[in-house]
């Protein structure tokens, strides 16, 4: 029995009702009823980590999610990410988050990780690091794959949250497991693969409107291209380590 998170769902699923959120769920039988398990979400927004744990609560279970560790760091959100047992990531040294995330699986814990690492500005989904594959493989653990679509519609890099009364729908796919195999290259690809043809499945159902920022240019929408999004994360991590190298630097 975990109680704070049992009460933070009970609270998550008030906010779902005034937001007037509109969830579809398929495969959520995918979950594993015990054991551990890797679950592999997509990264469209600041919020899927909240939807992405809706299925597991059919086998009444409970995801540690990966997180930045900026996010433990505060007061506020620190505290209850702890008591959650989320497990915090070091983007300069992950050695140890791996290593927590490992340990997890083994004592049979779902762990959920982000394989893009960052979000999708496309929508699309990015290629994939291959940490997800690498932790199934060493805990000898299944890897579920999860997508969400209409996330990004809530929050998402680049504009402004939306978290009113909305009635946006959200449409969630859980895949059948993956068993881990070597090589972990191999794996990742079909972990890709999986993810990908699972997004489209859910996005063929799901109305798009012509031109909007959360929308993939490839459904006619006005986001970037995978190409053109890629272009500017790596434009931006440069400035990133630009302004880290100068702050530095020792005055003159």
């Amino acid at each position: 029995m975990e109680p704070v998170y049992r009460s933070i769902i009970g609270l998550a699923r008030t906010l779902f009702f005034l937001e007037g959120l509109k969830f579809t769920v398929t495969g959520a039988e995918n979950i594993p009823a015990t054991g551990g398990a890797v679950v592999a979400i997509n990264h469209t927004g600041y919020t899927d980590f909240i939807y992405a744990g809706l299925p597991a609560r059919t086998p009444k279970r409970y995801i540690r999610f990966m997180a930045k560790k900026e996010v433990f760091d505060s007061s506020v959100s620190g505290p209850i990410m702890r008591v959650l047992k989320h497990i915090p990531v070091d983007r300069t040294a992950g050695a140890d988050s791996y290593l927590a995330a490992v340990d997890y699986l083994k004592a049979g814990e779902l762990v959920g990780v982000y394989p893009e690492a960052t979000i999708s500005r496309s929508f699309e989904i990015k290629e994939f690091k291959s940490g997800a594959a690498r932790m199934a493989l060493e805990a000898g653990v299944p890897i579920i794959p999860v997508v969400i679509w209409g996330a990004q519609r809530i929050w998402t890099k680049g504009f402004p949250k939306r978290l009113g009364r909305t009635n946006t729908p959200i449409s969630i796919a859980v895949g059948k497991p993956i068993e881990p195999y070597e090589p972990a290259a191999d794996l990742t690809a079909e972990l890709r693969a999986t993810m990908q043809s699972l997004l489209a499945g859910i996005q063929e159902t799901y109305e798009h409107e012509p031109g909007a920022y959360w929308v993939p240019a490839r459904l006619g929408g006005s986001a970037p291209t995978l190409e053109e999004a890629n272009a500017l994360d790596e434009a931006e991590a440069a400035e990133r380590l630009a302004r880290k190298a100068a702050e530095g630097t020792p005055e003159a």
